[in-house]
Protein backbone atom coordinates (compact mmCIF):
# COMPACT_ATOMS: atom_id res chain seq x y z
CA UNK A 1 0.00 0.00 0.00
CA UNK A 2 1.22 3.49 -1.34
CA UNK A 3 0.14 6.40 0.13
CA UNK A 4 1.35 10.49 -1.31
CA UNK A 5 0.13 13.89 -0.53
CA UNK A 6 -0.62 16.85 -2.90
CA UNK A 7 -0.60 20.42 -2.14
CA UNK A 8 -1.32 23.19 -5.03
CA UNK A 9 -1.34 26.98 -3.75
CA UNK A 10 -2.41 29.55 -5.91
CA UNK A 11 -3.20 33.45 -5.19
CA UNK A 12 -6.09 35.46 -6.36
CA UNK A 13 -6.67 39.69 -6.55
CA UNK A 14 -10.35 38.72 -5.64
CA UNK A 15 -10.83 38.81 -1.70
CA UNK A 16 -11.04 35.83 0.67
CA UNK A 17 -14.70 36.48 1.10
CA UNK A 18 -15.47 36.68 -2.19
CA UNK A 19 -13.45 33.50 -3.23
CA UNK A 20 -15.15 31.48 -0.74
CA UNK A 21 -18.52 32.55 -1.34
CA UNK A 22 -18.05 30.82 -4.69
CA UNK A 23 -15.93 27.85 -3.28
CA UNK A 24 -18.54 27.21 -0.21
CA UNK A 25 -21.00 25.54 -2.38
CA UNK A 26 -20.27 21.93 -2.61
CA UNK A 27 -22.40 20.73 -5.18
CA UNK A 28 -21.83 24.04 -7.32
CA UNK A 29 -20.93 23.97 -11.25
CA UNK A 30 -17.36 26.22 -10.78
CA UNK A 31 -15.12 23.86 -11.61
CA UNK A 32 -14.24 24.20 -15.43
CA UNK A 33 -14.09 20.17 -15.64
CA UNK A 34 -17.66 19.51 -14.20
CA UNK A 35 -20.07 18.64 -17.07
CA UNK A 36 -23.33 17.74 -14.86
CA UNK A 37 -23.67 17.92 -10.98
CA UNK A 38 -26.16 16.95 -8.48
CA UNK A 39 -26.41 17.15 -5.00
CA UNK A 40 -27.64 14.25 -2.73
CA UNK A 41 -28.09 13.52 0.80
CA UNK A 42 -27.14 9.61 2.12
CA UNK A 43 -29.15 8.01 5.11
CA UNK A 44 -27.61 10.18 7.45
CA UNK A 45 -28.07 13.35 5.71
CA UNK A 46 -24.27 14.25 5.14
CA UNK A 47 -24.03 16.54 1.39
CA UNK A 48 -22.87 14.06 -0.98
CA UNK A 49 -22.00 15.46 -5.16
CA UNK A 50 -22.61 13.48 -7.77
CA UNK A 51 -20.77 14.55 -11.05
CA UNK A 52 -19.68 13.62 -14.65
CA UNK A 53 -16.45 15.60 -16.09
CA UNK A 54 -15.84 16.60 -19.47
CA UNK A 55 -15.11 13.76 -22.01
CA UNK A 56 -15.47 10.98 -19.52
CA UNK A 57 -18.66 8.59 -18.95
CA UNK A 58 -17.67 7.64 -15.07
CA UNK A 59 -20.23 9.08 -12.55
CA UNK A 60 -17.97 10.44 -9.33
CA UNK A 61 -19.09 10.80 -5.68
CA UNK A 62 -17.95 12.80 -3.20
CA UNK A 63 -18.95 13.41 0.40
CA UNK A 64 -18.54 16.76 2.42
CA UNK A 65 -17.10 15.60 5.73
CA UNK A 66 -15.90 19.19 7.36
CA UNK A 67 -17.17 22.69 6.39
CA UNK A 68 -16.68 26.08 8.01
CA UNK A 69 -17.29 29.58 6.77
CA UNK A 70 -15.44 31.18 9.65
CA UNK A 71 -12.51 28.78 8.40
CA UNK A 72 -13.58 29.37 5.06
CA UNK A 73 -12.49 25.78 4.85
CA UNK A 74 -14.23 22.69 3.29
CA UNK A 75 -13.02 19.18 2.91
CA UNK A 76 -14.55 15.50 1.68
CA UNK A 77 -14.15 12.18 0.86
CA UNK A 78 -13.95 10.35 -2.40
CA UNK A 79 -16.57 7.27 -2.44
CA UNK A 80 -17.34 6.79 -6.24
CA UNK A 81 -15.14 6.97 -9.44
CA UNK A 82 -10.97 7.35 -9.26
CA UNK A 83 -10.11 3.54 -10.53
CA UNK A 84 -7.55 2.28 -8.07
CA UNK A 85 -7.85 4.40 -5.66
CA UNK A 86 -8.35 3.21 -2.02
CA UNK A 87 -8.19 5.78 0.04
CA UNK A 88 -8.75 9.61 -1.68
CA UNK A 89 -9.34 12.72 1.14
CA UNK A 90 -9.31 16.56 0.36
CA UNK A 91 -9.12 20.15 1.88
CA UNK A 92 -9.83 23.53 0.18
CA UNK A 93 -8.65 26.59 2.39
CA UNK A 94 -9.17 30.00 1.34
CA UNK A 95 -7.06 32.79 3.61
CA UNK A 96 -6.54 36.32 3.25
CA UNK A 97 -3.39 36.83 1.48
CA UNK A 98 -1.44 40.35 0.26
CA UNK A 99 -3.37 42.24 -2.44
CA UNK A 100 -6.06 39.53 -2.17
CA UNK A 101 -6.01 35.64 -1.45
CA UNK A 102 -4.53 32.54 -1.22
CA UNK A 103 -6.10 29.25 -1.64
CA UNK A 104 -4.61 26.13 -0.60
CA UNK A 105 -6.46 22.88 -1.83
CA UNK A 106 -4.72 19.67 -0.82
CA UNK A 107 -5.19 15.55 -1.03
CA UNK A 108 -4.22 12.45 0.52
CA UNK A 109 -4.45 9.41 -1.64
CA UNK A 110 -3.86 5.66 -0.93
CA UNK A 111 -3.55 2.88 -3.58
CA UNK A 112 -1.89 -0.71 -4.03
CA UNK A 113 0.08 0.31 -7.20
CA UNK A 114 2.47 3.08 -6.79
CA UNK A 115 2.29 3.74 -10.04
CA UNK A 116 -1.46 4.01 -10.31
CA UNK A 117 -1.06 6.44 -7.16
CA UNK A 118 1.78 8.63 -9.22
CA UNK A 119 -1.13 8.96 -11.88
CA UNK A 120 -3.76 9.60 -9.35
CA UNK A 121 -1.49 12.95 -7.79
CA UNK A 122 -0.22 14.09 -11.43
CA UNK A 123 -4.39 14.01 -12.45
CA UNK A 124 -5.25 15.74 -9.07
CA UNK A 125 -2.61 18.55 -9.10
CA UNK A 126 -3.91 19.49 -12.87
CA UNK A 127 -8.01 19.22 -11.30
CA UNK A 128 -6.57 21.53 -8.48
CA UNK A 129 -4.73 23.77 -10.56
CA UNK A 130 -7.46 24.04 -12.79
CA UNK A 131 -10.25 24.88 -10.24
CA UNK A 132 -7.83 27.64 -8.47
CA UNK A 133 -7.79 29.12 -11.58
CA UNK A 134 -11.54 29.45 -12.35
CA UNK A 135 -12.35 30.31 -8.27
CA UNK A 136 -10.20 33.73 -8.88
CA UNK A 137 -12.02 34.15 -11.65
CA UNK A 138 -15.74 33.71 -11.02
CA UNK A 139 -14.41 35.44 -7.73
CA UNK A 140 -13.38 38.73 -9.82
CA UNK A 141 -16.71 38.70 -11.64
CA UNK A 142 -18.27 38.46 -8.30
CA UNK A 143 -22.41 37.79 -8.13
CA UNK A 144 -22.37 34.72 -5.37
CA UNK A 145 -25.35 33.75 -3.61
CA UNK A 146 -25.53 35.60 -0.15
CA UNK A 147 -24.54 32.49 2.94
CA UNK A 148 -27.25 31.26 4.44
CA UNK A 149 -31.23 31.28 5.02
CA UNK A 150 -33.48 34.01 5.34
CA UNK A 151 -35.00 33.90 9.16
CA UNK A 152 -38.63 32.71 9.46
CA UNK A 153 -40.98 34.76 11.47
CA UNK A 154 -40.82 33.12 15.27
CA UNK A 155 -43.64 30.95 16.07
CA UNK A 156 -45.56 30.51 19.19
CA UNK A 157 -43.79 28.64 22.70
CA UNK A 158 -45.89 26.65 24.98
CA UNK A 159 -44.74 26.45 28.72
CA UNK A 160 -45.02 22.71 29.77
CA UNK A 161 -44.94 20.54 32.96
CA UNK A 162 -44.17 16.47 32.40
CA UNK A 163 -42.66 14.12 35.08
CA UNK A 164 -43.08 13.62 38.68
CA UNK A 165 -39.68 12.40 39.93
CA UNK A 166 -38.12 14.55 39.02
CA UNK A 167 -40.72 17.07 37.64
CA UNK A 168 -39.36 19.11 34.27
CA UNK A 169 -40.40 21.94 32.91
CA UNK A 170 -40.22 22.82 29.02
CA UNK A 171 -40.81 25.64 26.29
CA UNK A 172 -41.95 24.10 23.13
CA UNK A 173 -43.47 24.71 19.86
CA UNK A 174 -46.75 22.84 18.24
CA UNK A 175 -46.33 19.26 16.95
CA UNK A 176 -44.59 18.45 13.69
CA UNK A 177 -43.35 15.60 11.95
CA UNK A 178 -39.81 14.72 12.23
CA UNK A 179 -36.92 14.72 14.56
CA UNK A 180 -36.99 16.90 17.92
CA UNK A 181 -34.92 19.73 18.49
CA UNK A 182 -34.36 19.88 21.99
CA UNK A 183 -32.03 22.88 23.47
CA UNK A 184 -29.77 22.44 26.97
CA UNK A 185 -28.60 25.23 28.90
CA UNK A 186 -25.49 25.78 30.45
CA UNK A 187 -24.79 25.54 34.59
CA UNK A 188 -25.51 29.01 34.82
CA UNK A 189 -28.41 29.29 32.06
CA UNK A 190 -32.26 28.23 32.09
CA UNK A 191 -34.69 27.46 29.47
CA UNK A 192 -35.77 30.67 28.17
CA UNK A 193 -32.36 31.83 27.34
CA UNK A 194 -33.14 29.77 24.05
CA UNK A 195 -36.28 31.19 23.24
CA UNK A 196 -35.26 33.25 20.07
CA UNK A 197 -33.83 29.39 18.66
CA UNK A 198 -36.86 27.54 19.78
CA UNK A 199 -39.35 30.05 18.22
CA UNK A 200 -37.08 29.95 14.76
CA UNK A 201 -36.28 25.96 14.84
CA UNK A 202 -40.15 25.83 15.17
CA UNK A 203 -41.01 26.64 11.84
CA UNK A 204 -39.16 23.60 10.73
CA UNK A 205 -39.23 21.09 12.76
CA UNK A 206 -40.73 20.51 16.49
CA UNK A 207 -38.16 22.27 19.17
CA UNK A 208 -38.32 22.34 22.78
CA UNK A 209 -36.04 24.33 25.60
CA UNK A 210 -35.40 22.30 28.96
CA UNK A 211 -34.99 23.13 32.32
CA UNK A 212 -32.59 20.85 33.89
CA UNK A 213 -33.07 19.46 37.57
CA UNK A 214 -33.59 22.28 39.81
CA UNK A 215 -33.49 25.17 37.05
CA UNK A 216 -36.33 27.59 36.71
CA UNK A 217 -39.55 25.35 37.23
CA UNK A 218 -37.74 21.63 36.93
CA UNK A 219 -37.31 20.15 40.53
CA UNK A 220 -34.11 18.36 41.98
CA UNK A 221 -33.98 14.83 41.55
CA UNK A 222 -34.22 12.90 44.97
CA UNK A 223 -30.54 12.05 44.57
CA UNK A 224 -27.34 13.74 43.26
CA UNK A 225 -27.51 14.44 39.13
CA UNK A 226 -25.75 11.92 37.02
CA UNK A 227 -25.09 11.96 33.39
CA UNK A 228 -27.17 8.97 33.56
CA UNK A 229 -30.18 11.09 35.08
CA UNK A 230 -30.12 14.12 32.70
CA UNK A 231 -29.89 11.13 29.76
CA UNK A 232 -33.13 9.74 31.42
CA UNK A 233 -34.84 13.17 31.57
CA UNK A 234 -33.85 13.83 27.99
CA UNK A 235 -35.94 10.10 27.06
CA UNK A 236 -38.81 11.42 29.24
CA UNK A 237 -38.89 14.52 26.92
CA UNK A 238 -38.83 12.52 23.71
CA UNK A 239 -41.87 10.22 24.73
CA UNK A 240 -43.67 12.79 26.27
CA UNK A 241 -43.47 15.15 22.75
CA UNK A 242 -43.77 11.66 21.40
CA UNK A 243 -40.35 11.80 19.90
CA UNK A 244 -38.83 9.23 17.90
CA UNK A 245 -35.28 11.37 16.87
CA UNK A 246 -33.61 14.29 18.22
CA UNK A 247 -31.24 17.01 17.12
CA UNK A 248 -29.49 18.01 20.57
CA UNK A 249 -28.54 21.53 20.98
CA UNK A 250 -26.29 22.42 24.02
CA UNK A 251 -24.46 25.51 25.32
CA UNK A 252 -21.73 24.59 27.53
CA UNK A 253 -22.56 22.47 30.45
CA UNK A 254 -25.53 21.76 28.30
CA UNK A 255 -23.07 20.47 25.10
CA UNK A 256 -21.46 18.39 27.66
CA UNK A 257 -24.97 16.46 28.70
CA UNK A 258 -25.54 16.55 24.69
CA UNK A 259 -22.22 14.90 24.03
CA UNK A 260 -22.63 12.43 26.96
CA UNK A 261 -26.86 11.12 25.39
CA UNK A 262 -24.62 10.74 21.78
CA UNK A 263 -21.54 8.48 22.80
CA UNK A 264 -24.48 6.68 24.70
CA UNK A 265 -27.20 6.60 22.27
CA UNK A 266 -25.97 8.10 18.81
CA UNK A 267 -29.10 6.07 17.36
CA UNK A 268 -31.50 8.53 18.73
CA UNK A 269 -29.63 11.29 17.14
CA UNK A 270 -30.29 12.82 13.63
CA UNK A 271 -27.72 15.76 14.53
CA UNK A 272 -25.73 16.99 17.49
CA UNK A 273 -25.58 20.79 18.02
CA UNK A 274 -22.36 21.93 20.58
CA UNK A 275 -21.87 25.49 21.68
CA UNK A 276 -19.37 27.27 23.96
CA UNK A 277 -17.89 23.74 25.04
CA UNK A 278 -17.92 19.56 24.88
CA UNK A 279 -15.62 17.77 26.59
CA UNK A 280 -16.04 19.74 29.30
CA UNK A 281 -14.27 17.96 32.66
CA UNK A 282 -14.14 14.57 30.75
CA UNK A 283 -10.40 15.13 29.97
CA UNK A 284 -9.16 17.21 32.51
CA UNK A 285 -6.83 15.54 35.09
CA UNK A 286 -8.28 15.14 39.03
CA UNK A 287 -6.74 18.28 39.85
CA UNK A 288 -7.98 20.61 37.12
CA UNK A 289 -11.55 18.94 38.28
CA UNK A 290 -11.24 19.79 42.28
CA UNK A 291 -9.55 22.80 41.67
CA UNK A 292 -12.95 24.15 38.95
CA UNK A 293 -15.36 22.80 41.76
CA UNK A 294 -13.64 24.02 44.60
CA UNK A 295 -13.16 27.69 43.75
CA UNK A 296 -16.60 27.57 42.53
CA UNK A 297 -17.97 26.30 45.71
CA UNK A 298 -16.39 28.88 47.96
CA UNK A 299 -18.77 31.20 47.97
CA UNK A 300 -21.50 28.99 48.79
CA UNK A 301 -19.50 27.64 51.29
CA UNK A 302 -19.71 30.78 52.44
CA UNK A 303 -23.18 31.07 52.75
CA UNK A 304 -23.60 33.09 49.50
CA UNK A 305 -25.96 31.91 46.53
CA UNK A 306 -25.51 32.76 42.75
CA UNK A 307 -27.65 36.14 42.95
CA UNK A 308 -24.34 37.16 45.22
CA UNK A 309 -21.32 36.47 42.33
CA UNK A 310 -23.79 37.11 39.64
CA UNK A 311 -22.57 40.10 38.76
CA UNK A 312 -18.82 38.72 38.49
CA UNK A 313 -19.73 35.78 36.76
CA UNK A 314 -21.09 37.83 33.79
CA UNK A 315 -18.35 39.67 33.63
CA UNK A 316 -16.59 36.02 32.62
CA UNK A 317 -19.61 35.03 30.26
CA UNK A 318 -20.16 38.15 28.36
CA UNK A 319 -17.86 39.77 25.00
CA UNK A 320 -16.67 42.72 24.90
CA UNK A 321 -19.31 44.45 23.04
CA UNK A 322 -22.65 42.63 24.91
CA UNK A 323 -25.27 45.61 25.24
CA UNK A 324 -26.73 45.82 28.63
CA UNK A 325 -29.61 43.85 27.75
CA UNK A 326 -27.75 40.89 27.00
CA UNK A 327 -25.65 41.87 30.46
CA UNK A 328 -29.14 41.70 32.07
CA UNK A 329 -30.17 38.67 30.59
CA UNK A 330 -27.07 36.59 31.45
CA UNK A 331 -27.09 37.99 35.24
CA UNK A 332 -31.31 37.02 35.25
CA UNK A 333 -30.57 33.66 34.84
CA UNK A 334 -27.14 33.14 36.88
CA UNK A 335 -29.55 35.19 39.99
CA UNK A 336 -32.23 32.65 39.65
CA UNK A 337 -30.08 29.12 40.75
CA UNK A 338 -30.77 28.10 44.13
CA UNK A 339 -27.83 27.40 45.99
CA UNK A 340 -28.44 23.75 46.04
CA UNK A 341 -29.29 23.10 42.19
CA UNK A 342 -25.65 24.88 42.11
CA UNK A 343 -23.47 22.81 43.95
CA UNK A 344 -25.66 19.58 42.17
CA UNK A 345 -24.04 21.14 38.55
CA UNK A 346 -20.93 21.04 40.06
CA UNK A 347 -21.08 18.41 41.65
CA UNK A 348 -22.04 16.00 38.39
CA UNK A 349 -19.84 18.58 35.73
CA UNK A 350 -17.00 18.16 38.18
CA UNK A 351 -17.41 13.84 38.36
CA UNK A 352 -17.39 12.82 34.72
CA UNK A 353 -17.62 9.24 34.16
CA UNK A 354 -15.67 8.71 30.86
CA UNK A 355 -13.58 10.36 28.13
CA UNK A 356 -15.58 10.76 25.02
CA UNK A 357 -14.64 8.23 22.15
CA UNK A 358 -15.77 10.66 19.24
CA UNK A 359 -15.75 7.33 17.06
CA UNK A 360 -18.85 6.78 18.18
CA UNK A 361 -20.16 10.09 16.86
CA UNK A 362 -22.30 8.69 13.79
CA UNK A 363 -24.43 11.88 12.80
CA UNK A 364 -23.32 14.87 11.68
CA UNK A 365 -21.94 17.94 14.04
CA UNK A 366 -22.12 21.22 14.13
CA UNK A 367 -19.57 23.36 16.83
CA UNK A 368 -19.87 26.72 17.63
CA UNK A 369 -18.29 29.23 20.07
CA UNK A 370 -18.10 32.92 20.18
CA UNK A 371 -14.89 34.69 19.20
CA UNK A 372 -14.37 36.00 22.93
CA UNK A 373 -15.59 32.94 25.18
CA UNK A 374 -13.25 32.83 27.70
CA UNK A 375 -14.37 29.44 28.92
CA UNK A 376 -14.53 27.68 25.22
CA UNK A 377 -12.08 29.77 23.10
CA UNK A 378 -12.26 29.29 19.17
CA UNK A 379 -8.73 27.70 19.26
CA UNK A 380 -10.06 24.92 21.65
CA UNK A 381 -13.40 24.02 20.06
CA UNK A 382 -11.92 24.18 16.51
CA UNK A 383 -9.20 21.66 17.84
CA UNK A 384 -12.50 19.30 19.08
CA UNK A 385 -14.45 19.86 15.87
CA UNK A 386 -10.76 18.72 13.91
CA UNK A 387 -10.81 15.52 16.14
CA UNK A 388 -14.45 14.80 15.82
CA UNK A 389 -13.31 15.13 12.22
CA UNK A 390 -10.40 12.87 12.44
CA UNK A 391 -11.98 10.35 14.87
CA UNK A 392 -15.72 9.41 13.85
CA UNK A 393 -15.89 6.91 10.82
CA UNK A 394 -17.70 8.90 8.12
CA UNK A 395 -17.77 12.34 9.68
CA UNK A 396 -19.99 15.41 8.89
CA UNK A 397 -18.48 18.12 10.90
CA UNK A 398 -19.23 22.26 10.79
CA UNK A 399 -17.03 24.24 12.42
CA UNK A 400 -18.14 27.97 13.08
CA UNK A 401 -16.81 30.90 15.48
CA UNK A 402 -19.38 33.69 16.30
CA UNK A 403 -18.03 36.95 15.86
CA UNK A 404 -18.61 39.66 18.34
CA UNK A 405 -19.50 37.51 21.21
CA UNK A 406 -18.73 35.53 24.28
CA UNK A 407 -19.32 32.29 25.76
CA UNK A 408 -23.66 32.58 25.64
CA UNK A 409 -23.19 32.85 21.79
CA UNK A 410 -26.63 31.99 21.35
CA UNK A 411 -28.14 35.65 23.50
CA UNK A 412 -25.26 37.57 22.31
CA UNK A 413 -25.46 36.97 18.36
CA UNK A 414 -29.54 35.23 18.19
CA UNK A 415 -29.41 36.06 14.80
CA UNK A 416 -25.79 34.71 13.34
CA UNK A 417 -26.65 31.72 15.61
CA UNK A 418 -29.97 31.03 13.87
CA UNK A 419 -28.65 31.20 10.52
CA UNK A 420 -26.27 29.20 11.00
CA UNK A 421 -28.34 26.44 13.11
CA UNK A 422 -31.02 26.62 10.48
CA UNK A 423 -28.71 25.63 7.76
CA UNK A 424 -27.47 22.91 9.26
CA UNK A 425 -30.96 21.73 10.17
CA UNK A 426 -32.47 22.07 6.73
CA UNK A 427 -29.67 19.36 5.69
CA UNK A 428 -31.05 16.92 8.04
CA UNK A 429 -32.92 13.93 6.86
CA UNK A 430 -37.00 14.12 8.42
Amino acid sequence: MTRDRIEVLGTSAASAEAVWAIARDFCGAWHPAIATIRAERDEAGRLVRAFTVHGEDTLYRERRSFFSDSEKTVAYTHLQGIAGVDAYDARLTVTAGEGGSVITWTAEAEAPDAARLAAICEGTKYIFDMGIAALSEAAMRGGAAAAGPELPEPVALKPMMIGETPRLALTATPSKDGPLCLFLHGIGGARWNWEAQVSAVGTTMRAAALDLRGYGDSALGPQQSTVEAYCDDIFSVMTALGAEKLVLVGLSYGSWIATSFAMRHPERLAGLVLSGGCTGMSEAGVGEREAFRTSRQVPLDAGQTPADFAPAVVKVLAGPEASEAVKEQLFKSMAAIPAATYRDALNCFTNPPERFDFSRLTMPVLMMTGEFDRLASPKEIRGVAERIHAEASEPDVRYETIADAGHVCNVEQPSVYNRILLEFLQGLPR
